[in-house]
């Protein structure tokens, strides 16, 4: 049976699951501990593997990423190890799904700025007029499972979909009636509503700047003067927050929402200051069903490997060549 290191937490269930089969389980409380002799390592975004990490467990055979982005893995160092380095790409969808449109809901209907004004005692009903989502056209810089989803629910609320996504097929952009652009200055330059849903890649850092944010409409496909909005629940470093922080300030965006950040935790950036943004301390997946869905996954994933199944959701499949 397998020695399974758990770095940064896993949901009961799923621990049970895997010693009721005989693996051994260890929850470790820092990633110091994490040390040779482990089979595996299960992990979230706290944990780093980077190349020197991973040399130092050779006994390492495969790392679980209960989430979906492993920008917090180095993957070639994985892949010349014969590490298989696997995630959990659909558990979480529904929960970022929803915390997106909250973010996007709160940001047209100025939510967070309302409650901080009642809280101090202000009563600012003539100043916060806000506008509908409905009639705006959002753009979505990658269209996988999550921004469709978000898709779904915008088109619902009236509202008219773009992508730039390289990597997608256009008949599924297609099918969820969304115009699918062929570069990224084109979707900003359409929508006053944009929703980051990409990887976090030598690509796409800082994709989101003062170029493409200056591209922006201001004015919806309505005609009405709605303003322009980002909203990221993706990887921080997609957007350059210092550049969103100066389109605040200057009025190219009239909000920024966020639900992750470059360095993180991030208390102190400037832009957390600014009255219209409005953050969250990365918790797109943090729901009690997203982590139930994770954690089971990610213990059936395990248990099939150690039964010499390949799972399906292996990020590095050159391993398996």
């Amino acid at each position: 049976m397998a020695k399974i290191a758990v770095t940064d937490g896993m949901a009961k269930d799923a621990v049970s699951m895997l010693r009721d089969v005989g693996h051994e389980v260890s929850i470790l409380h820092s990633q110091e501990e994490l040390v040779d002799g482990f089979d595996a390592v299960v992990i979230r975004s706290a944990t780093k593997m980077t190349a020197a990490a991973i040399a130092d467990i050779p006994s390492l055979r495969l790392i679980g990423r209960a989430g979906v982005g492993v920008d917090n893995i180095d993957l070639d160092a994985a892949t010349s190890a014969g590490i298989l380095v696997c995630n959990t790409p659909g558990s979480s969808t529904q929960s970022v799904v929803e915390l997106t449109i909250g973010h996007l809901l709160s940001s047209a209907r100025h939510i967070p700025t309302a409650d901080r004004n009642l809280r101090n005692g202000e009563w600012t009903k003539k100043t916060l007029k806000g506008t509908e989502l409905s009639g705006k056209n959002i753009g979505f810089i990658g269209f996988g499972r999550i921004a469709q989803g978000v898709g779904c629910v915008a088109k619902s609320l009236g509202m008219n979909l773009h992508a730039y996504d390289p990597y997608l097929p256009a008949e599924i952009a297609a099918g969820q009636q969304c115009e699918l652009h062929e570069n990224v200055e084109d979707v900003f330059r359409n929508c006053t509503h944009i929703a980051v849903h990409c990887n976090l890649t030598e690509e796409t850092h800082h994709l989101v700047n003062s170029h493409t944010l200056s591209l922006m409409p201001n004015i919806g496909a309505d005609g009405i003067e709605c303003g322009n909005h980002l909203v990221s629940c993706a990887r921080g470093g997609i957007v350059n927050e210092d550049d969103a922080l100066q389109a605040l300030e200057n009025g190219t965006l009239r909000s920024c929402a966020l639900d992750v950040f470059e360095r993180e935790p991030e208390t102190t950036h400037p832009l957390l200051k600014h009255p219209n943004f409005h953050g969250t301390p990365h918790i797109g997946a943090a729901t009690f069903e997203a982590q139930a869905r994770i954690g089971l996954e990610m213990a059936n994933l395990l248990i099939d490997f150690f039964n010499g199944v390949t799972p399906k959701s292996v990020v590095n499949k050159s391993v398996l060549d």
